[in-house]
């Protein structure tokens, strides 16, 4: 046992927001918070967490969640939750690193060797998606998603919907032959989160046993970083009702910042490699993946927040994004 001693945060390229916690005996645990365009209400978030959190005994992963969530009184919100899943993340990743296991033996063990995978085309206003998933396929993906439209309006041309089907119809026909070849949407038969939204490690197995109770699939958001990636993959590996998870490998949002993308800031980037539609399995300590803190350390000191986005209609209205 060894009580919490600092908890930092780092902004980095592309849009993500890191945190390393460190305990009383060196020992240290790295989580990702990330809530795009509002990086400054999570730093400030975190600011408070630090101040309640320190001191505390960093192997109480649950009593510190519960303790964040029941005393906070104002609870819950993509803020609040954000902040909270990279302390959580980053003690799982302590604990487990302590032990010298993956995250995954902690929560019950495998039920596969691999998991799953799907990655982005198209970016928001999609064009020649054959041609994108194409390199998707290249990559090892057998399953992408896509946006369905471009931004709509209150009442639109026919003509808007049925260009979402010639796009459907050009990635399909990459499909015929590939018998795992397909195209993911999230359906109303899956739950779709990412860890660093929802409360971390800790909450998303309690919504995935919730869901595996009616026999609803997990398939987790993660348009993030590689540490929310890494824990949703510790998810995926001992998760039954798991069936697909997102990785933003060369995502729109990635490119348009330059060089940094998900394999940027870790020492072993071939635990992502994609293989068939298949991530392997974990199998380092804590999340399984090796943070470049000299190069974080180098980037944050630069990193501006990342600006929000959207879109806006020929009439000048706001559209949903």
């Amino acid at each position: 046992m060894a009580p919490i001693a600092t908890i930092e945060h780092f902004r980095v390229l592309p849009r993500w927001l890191f945190v390393k916690i460190t305990d009383s005996e060196g020992r240290v645990g790295w989580g990702e918070a990330t809530l795009e365009g509002h990086t400054e209400a999570i730093e400030g978030t975190l600011k408070g967490y630090a101040n309640r959190f320190i001191g505390l005994e960093a192997d109480d992963i649950e009593e510190i969640w519960q303790q964040a969530w029941r005393k906070s009184f104002y609870r819950g919100g993509p803020v609040f939750m954000s902040a909270l899943s990279g302390i959580d993340i980053a003690l799982w990743d302590l604990k487990a690193r302590k032990l010298g296991v993956p995250i995954w033996q902690l929560l019950g063990g495998k039920v596969r060797e691999r998991v799953a995978v799907y990655a982005w085309i198209g970016g928001d206003r999609p064009s020649d998606i054959e041609s994108a998933a194409k390199g998707r396929l290249a990559q090892g993906f057998k399953a992408i998603k896509m946006n369905a439209t471009e931004d709509i309006g209150w009442l639109d041309s026919p003509s808007t919907l049925q260009a979402s089907v010639e796009r459907l119809k050009s990635v399909k026909a990459l499909a015929a032959g590939t018998s795992n070849a397909s195209s993911k949407t999230t359906a109303s038969t899956s739950s779709s989160r990412t860890s660093r939204t929802i409360g971390g490690i800790s909450e998303m197995r309690r919504i995935a046993a919730m869901a595996e109770a009616y026999d609803v699939a997990l398939a987790p958001h993660c348009p993030l970083g590689p540490i929310a990636l890494a824990a949703c993959l510790q998810i995926g590996i001992c998760t039954p009702n798991h069936q697909i998870q997102e990785m933003s490998l060369g995502m729109h949002y990635n490119v348009l910042a330059g060089e940094y993308d998900i394999n940027s800031y870790i020492t072993n980037p071939e635990v992502f490699d994609v293989k068939d539609g298949f991530v392997e399995k974990l199998t380092g300590p804590g999340l399984g993946i090796e943070i470049n803190e000299e190069l974080v350390r180098k980037v944050a000191e630069t990193t501006e927040p990342w600006p929000l986005m959207g879109f806006v209609g020929k009439d000048g209205a706001y559209r949903e994004w």
